[in-house]
Formats: C-alpha cells, sequence, structure tokens
C-alpha cells in the first residue's frame, strides 16, 4: 500500500504505523487463479506468476501453486497470503477451472467444491447464487476481457471457483448461519487484506487523530472501510489526513475523542456494523458482536412499523434484508440506525465538546441512512 501524502495521515499512513503486513482477499486470489487459467487456454501457456490490477491501482503477482490443462478446461491455484491478519482462510488454495463458451454468452459464475451457495435472501446476491461477491465477480469479468483482447478470445467463458477444504473452514465463519452452505464465499472489496491487530490498530487510529489534529482539521471522519471512506469524502470533501480507518474499533476512535476533540466528528459504515453500535456494542467485528433484529424490531417499531413489520424485521437473515423490508413499507430504519448509533457516540463522548453525525452506507457505498449533526 502507498504511503499517504505529506502530513502523514490516512488509511494508508494508518497501516504502514501499524508495522502489519497487508494480504490478499480470496476475491483477489480468485481473479488471479481465473486470469492464468483463461490465458492459459487462449495460448497453451500459464502464466506464472501472474498479475493483476486491483480496484485502487496495485498489481501485485501470484504464484500458481496448482495448474492443469486439459480437455478443454484449465485449472489454477492460488494459495491465499492474509498477511498478518488471523484470517480463517489464510493459507487456503484457491482454484479456478475456466472453460470457453460460445459467443455471446458473457461470463458465468459457478460454485465448485468449498465455495458455498446463497439460500436465503438479504445478501447482495440472489438465492441459488454462488458465494462470489460482485466486486470480486466485477474483477474477473474484467480480466477475462482483458486477456482476451490480448489473445484473440471472446471473452465468454464460465468460471468454476473452489476452495479446497472450504467446507470444513466456513464453519468458522458466519456463512451457516447466513445460509451460505456448502462453503466460504469469495470476498473482497480492495483486493486487499487489513490486518487488524487490536492494539497495534488502535493505537494507528490514535496516531491519526492526532495527525489531523496537527494539521489543523477540524472535522475528521472515522470509517470502517474503503466504501464508506469514499462516501464521507464524496458528501465532505474531507481530506485524506482527516480520514480515520477506524475498521471495527469504533469505541477506540470514541474514546480518544473524548479525551483529544475535535468540533466534528462524522462516523460511517455499513447499515449492518453501524446498527450494532446503535445498539450499544463499540467493537463491531463479526467475532464480537452480531446484529440483533429484536432491536431493530424495536427500532422500526419507534418509526412506525406495525406489528407485522416488526415481526419479520426481527426473523430476517440480515440487516440488509431488515433494511429492504422497512425501506419497501416506508419505514427509514437507516436514519433511525444512524440516529441510534450517534446518540450511543454522544453517551461515550460525556459531554465532550464534539458534534457528532452518522451515515450508514450499503455495501455500494449508497447512502441508506444518515442522522442529523448532534453535540453534547
Amino acid at each position: 500500500m502507498g504511503e499517504a501524502g505529506g502530513g502523514g495521515g490516512g488509511r494508508a499512513a494508518q497501516l504502514k504505523h501499524t508495522g502489519l503486513r497487508p494480504g490478499w482477499t480470496t476475491g483477489a486470489c480468485a481473479t488471479a487463479a481465473t486470469t492464468a487459467a483463461y490465458t492459459a487456454l487462449l495460448t497453451g501457456d500459464f502464466p506464472d506468476p501472474v498479475t493483476i490490477a486491483l480496484p485502487k491501482g496495485q498489481n501485485p503477482a501470484f504464484a500458481l501453486a496448482a495448474e492443469e490443462l486439459r480437455d478443454g478446461r484449465a485449472m489454477a491455484g492460488v494459495v491465499k497470503d492474509a498477511g498478518d491478519d488471523p484470517d480463517v482462510t489464510h493459507g487456503a488454495l484457491v482454484r479456478a477451472t475456466v472453460r470457453i463458451l460460445p459467443a455471446g454468452s458473457g461470463v458465468v459464475f459457478r460454485a465448485g467444491a468449498g465455495v458455498g451457495t446463497v439460500t436465503r435472501p438479504g445478501l447482495p446476491l440472489d438465492v441459488g447464487e454462488p458465494a462470489i461477491n460482485p466486486v470480486p465477480r466485477q474483477m474477473m469479468r474484467e480480466h477475462i476481457a482483458r486477456a482476451a483482447a490480448r489473445h484473440g478470445g471472446s471473452g465468454d467463458a464460465e468460471i468454476t471457483v473452489s476452495v479446497d477444504h472450504g467446507e470444513e473452514i466456513a464453519r468458522s465463519t458466519w456463512n451457516p448461519r447466513l445460509g451460505i452452505l456448502g462453503g466460504l464465499s469469495i470476498l473482497g472489496t480492495t483486493g486487499i487484506v487489513v490486518p487488524y491487530s487490536c492494539s497495534a490498530w488502535i493505537d494507528s487510529i490514535r496516531r491519526g487523530v492526532d495527525v489531523a489534529r496537527a494539521a489543523g482539521r477540524t472535522h475528521v471522519a472515522g470509517c470502517t472501510g474503503s466504501t464508506s471512506e469514499k462516501t464521507v469524502v464524496s458528501l465532505y470533501g474531507l481530506p485524506e489526513d482527516a480520514l480515520l480507518d477506524m475498521g471495527d474499533f469504533a469505541g477506540a476512535v470514541l474514546k480518544y475523542v473524548r479525551r483529544h476533540p475535535v468540533d466534528r466528528l462524522t462516523v460511517c459504515g455499513g447499515f449492518a456494523k453501524l446498527s450494532k453500535l446503535a445498539a450499544g456494542h463499540l467493537d463491531l467485528h463479526s467475532a464480537r458482536s452480531q446484529v440483533d433484529k429484536g432491536f431493530l424490531a424495536e427500532l422500526a417499531r419507534a418509526g412506525g412499523a406495525d406489528e407485522a413489520l416488526a415481526v419479520e424485521v426481527a426473523a430476517a437473515n440480515t440487516g440488509l434484508a431488515a433494511l429492504q423490508l422497512c425501506a419497501a413499507r416506508g419505514v427509514p430504519l437507516g436514519d433511525l440506525v444512524a440516529a441510534a448509533a450517534r446518540d450511543q457516540a454522544l453517551g461515550v463522548l460525556r459531554g465532550a465538546p464534539v458534534t457528532v453525525d452518522v451515515v450508514c452506507v450499503d455495501r455500494a457505498g449508497t447512502v441508506v441512512g444518515r442522522s442529523s449533526p448532534k453535540g453534547p
């Protein structure tokens, strides 16, 4: 990751400050494997290492751990390196098997062994689809198109992604509870796994606040990831050194800003994560807090939902599903969660002279909930 600009602040500077080594998402690994396999189909040779382009401009190279070309199919495999992140998929072998389809077929995705299938609504994929998330799908499509342009292919292909022992690894994730059955999800929005050592990352948050204050910033934003960071920049035009990569550590931001105040703090993140803050959780990691659908049902009631809708919300598969249910009935659950999260944040700030607002986004970065600013 590149170093942040002159002020020494922002997301990249935080990562550099931790001394932790970033890794690659399953989506990046699947893209590398897909690129190598499709190239082999067109040329007869597997590029090794295979280089891919990530959404934020990096161009990592991946060594192939497995390759096979026969019967009109090519398979390539990449071992996932999660860097210094304690990721359950670290060391997993991600494979892509590609076959060329007739012109006009487009790119078709299949779940191979160890990759899950979506069986319940409320996720960013339709029921019955392979659990290959939208950004990795787009990355694979783009790399298929580039290889086709380079080597004379049509760009029409079937991609089957599999993960060795993925079904077993998935038992250590939330996939079974979310109705993703049969294995892991292929994930990632940037291609990069940002490592989270609690002590190192919290220290980097503190340094980020210090840098922002030293630069004279009066408005800073704590963001749960790159998508929410982009949203904040588009809404407020904040410079890089005013952006704090909060990750899951909302409490760390709030407690440090309590002791080192700024005039205004915006908290921006995914709706599901910020619903946890709204319910009083300060650590938003899925291993340490979960979305409380009963709490969302109570908020929905307060926002005008009838009892039938409240019952549906309480039984929803995911926070996103609850949000969609309410949106269809005109109940502003996103705004209600944002306001509740803002009030929880003000409680942690304990009267410090900081005005807070909260912005909830979906996976695409669309604002789905927003609070008004409020001070002590």
